[in-house]
Formats: C-alpha cells, structure tokens, sequence
C-alpha cells in the first residue's frame, strides 16, 4: 500500500467514525425525529462533498520540501506576471533517491517559489534531460557559502560533474555538513549509477 492509498484509507476510516459518534449521539440526545434525521442526511451528503474535494485535490503539486537527493524526471517553469498578480513558480516532478542512488519508483510533483537563478538552472537541467542525460537533484545548495561541497557529497560527486554548485549555507561554521533547510534552492547535477556494495561484502 503507497502513501496515497494511507492517506485515503485513513480519511475514510475518520469519516466513518465521525459519523459512527453521530449516529451514537443522536440515539441518546431528546431532540424530534425529524432533528435527528435531517442531521444524518446533511452529514452523508458532506462526505460525498469531501470525497470529491480530496479527489480534486490529487493533481495539484506539493508544496512540501523536496526530497534531500532525487531523479529529475520534468520541469515546468511559470516566470510571474505582474499584471495578473502571479507571481511565479517552478514546477519539477521528482522521484527520490536512496542512500544507493536508487531511484524510489514513485514519482511526484512539488511546487517551488519562483527566482531567476532557479529557472536558469531548472531549464538547463531541463535541456539535459531532453537530450537524454538523466539528471539528479539535491534539496537544497549545501556548502560553507563559497560553492564548497559537503564531505558527504564530495564522495559521490566531484566537482568536474557538477553543472553549477554556486551558493550554499553562510552560516557560521564554514566548512561543516550543512543541512538543507526551507528556502534554499536545490541544484541539479548529472545523474550517477546507483552505488554498489563493495565487492566483498557477504
């Protein structure tokens, strides 16, 4: 069962303990029948709004933070427009990458807030991608602010691969592992092989 499937299965078992407390209410509660009755109806015909409200909601990309590592699969960027009052946003549909740099096999969609250096890195990861070089992402710039490379990085990704490592965390503590945090924007960079386990490993 993916994580969609939970999310449906536990929204239904809600709705149908809410509606097992109703009906246990409204069995003890001295009010007229017709009371009683009305409220069973305009409960049933909320959870038919609700089930299509969720339904509606399945499409729309995620504004959650992007996974920390994953597989750029496509792009879409939407530059603002003042006179609509948009004011922009880049779209990417991602799968995420394990410690292996394999990816998951469940794409999805999330939202990121619009800026220029964003959609000149998105649409070159873009064209890379088109021209059918994968390409691999990271949440966010890690680094000590200079364009550094973590050193957790620096094992798997060397310097002459990456496409553009500009940025990175200025706090204090230049040099130590950075975390990605809300905000930053990710960086994309060739896609690896997935890393095997050593040889001699039982």
């Amino acid at each position: 069962m993916n994580s969609l499937q939970s999310v449906v299965l536990a929204l239904s078992l809600s709705y149908a303990v809410v509606g097992a407390l109703l009906l246990v209410v409204l069995a003890y509660a001295r009010v007229p029948w017709s009371a009683k009755a009305l409220a069973v109806v305009v409960t049933s015909a909320f959870y038919l709004v609700s089930f299509i409200g969720v339904r509606g909601l399945l499409g729309w990309a995620s504004v959650d933070q992007l996974p920390a590592t994953f597989k750029l699969l496509q792009s879409r960027i939407v530059e603002p427009h003042a006179l609509e009052g948009d004011p922009g946003a880049i779209y990417l549909w991602v799968e995420a990458l394990d410690d292996t740099n394999r990816p998951s096999g469940i794409p999805r969609a999330y939202r990121i807030p619009y800026s220029d250096s964003l959609a000149e890195k998105t649409d070159k990861a873009a064209s890379e991608v088109a021209a059918g070089h994968p390409q691999g992402g990271r949440a966010a710039d890690f680094g000590n602010g200079e364009g550094g490379l973590i050193e957790a990085v620096r094992e798997y990704i060397t310097p002459s691969v990456v496409m553009e490592m500009s940025g990175g965390d200025p706090s204090p503590g230049a040099g130590s592992a950075a975390t990605p945090h809300a905000g930053s924007e990710p960086s994309f960079t060739p896609l690896l092989p997935p890393r095997m386990p050593p040889k001699d490993a039982q």
